[in-house]
Order: structure tokens, then sequence, then C-alpha cells
């Protein structure tokens, strides 16, 4: 990470230009000086923690909000990045592509099952939705008591707060796609 100045620098002017607020009016609203602002703002000042305090709560913002680097608009994710995961002694791979994270209820990954492998997967937390697309191949998706069967091209979504499993019935292997969504998180 940055110098954390020179970050809460950066933030406290993005912030306040995109508000279009003039250091005057954060002084106001913070009752740190408009030179004391200017400072942090060109990184030019080690401001305690109560001061950062002021700013975010003048502006009704969180702490990490003006601490924190922001996070960029696009993510590119390269498959030979991704720390795959394996189960069935290796017949099936997992590629985790986007965990879940503050704000966003949902993660998303990939996996290929050899012919015949299985996977059975614990109930998700109450509220839980899985999405699957299958892309290639055949997959038998186990959910409670029933099975549904998925041709290439197919897509199920299901309650995933109960126990479910998922088989390749083929003599090839399968890919598939799988987004699990999460009411509840926060």
């Amino acid at each position: 990470m940055e110098n954390i100045n020179l970050v809460l620098a950066h933030n406290l002017k993005q912030i306040r230009e995109q508000r279009k607020l003039s250091l005057d009016k954060v002084a106001d609203l913070s009752g740190i000086s408009k030179t004391m602002l200017g400072q942090i703002e060109r990184g030019e000042s080690n401001p305690s923690i109560a001061t950062v305090w002021k700013i975010a709560n003048g502006l009704k913002i969180s702490f990490s909000e003006l601490i924190h680097e922001a996070k960029s608009d696009t993510t590119v994710l390269m498959r030979e990045d991704i720390k795959v995961m394996r189960e069935d002694e290796g017949r099936i791979r997992i590629y985790p592509h986007f965990s879940l994270e503050a704000g966003r209820r949902f993660e998303m990954y990939m996996l290929e099952m050899d012919e015949q492998a299985s996977l059975t997967a614990e109930p998700h937390i109450d509220g839980a939705e899985e999405f699957i697309t299958l892309y290639e191949g055949e997959l038998t998706i186990r959910v409670g008591k029933e099975e549904y069967k998925l041709r290439q091209g197919d897509s199920i979504r299901f309650k995933a707060d109960q126990p479910h499993g998922y088989d390749n019935p083929g003599a090839s292997s399968n890919k598939l796609s799988m987004v699990i969504h999460y009411a509840n998180s926060k």
C-alpha cells in the first residue's frame, strides 16, 4: 500500500471535488482548519486519527473511505493467476473468479469436471441461491431429493441452503459457471 498520507490526500481531494465542496465548506463541516485540510490534500501533513475521524464524520463517510486505496472500476483476472481448488481426487477443478466482498452479495466460479466425477456440497447460509450454466458436456444437479439433468447450454437456479450436489454422468469432461448469491449478506 502506498504511504497512507498520500492515499488520504488523494481520497480527500477526490471526494471534495466530486461533491463540489470548497476547502472552506469541508472546514465548516469537519471542524478542521482550511489550512490543515489543504496540507492533508497535498500530502504535507501527518494527521492524527482523531483528525481523520472528524473529516470522515463531517463528510458523512466511513473512516476507511479516506484511508484505503480506491478499487479500480475494472478487474482483469488471468486464468494463470487463479489458485485452482481440487475435489474428487483432482477430477473436479474449481476456479474461484470473484469471491464474496463487502457490498457484493455473490461469488463466481468456473468448474471443470472429468467424466463420472461427483461433488456433494454442504448447504449454504439461509437464502443462498446458485445459478449454474453448463457450457460443455452433461451435468446432473441434486437438490434435496430431486435431480435435474442439464445438457450443453442449459441453466438452473436453485435454493442452495439445502443439501445439493453435482455429477458428471457423461463420457467426457464438462465445464460450467456457478454464481452463488447470498440474499442476507452485508
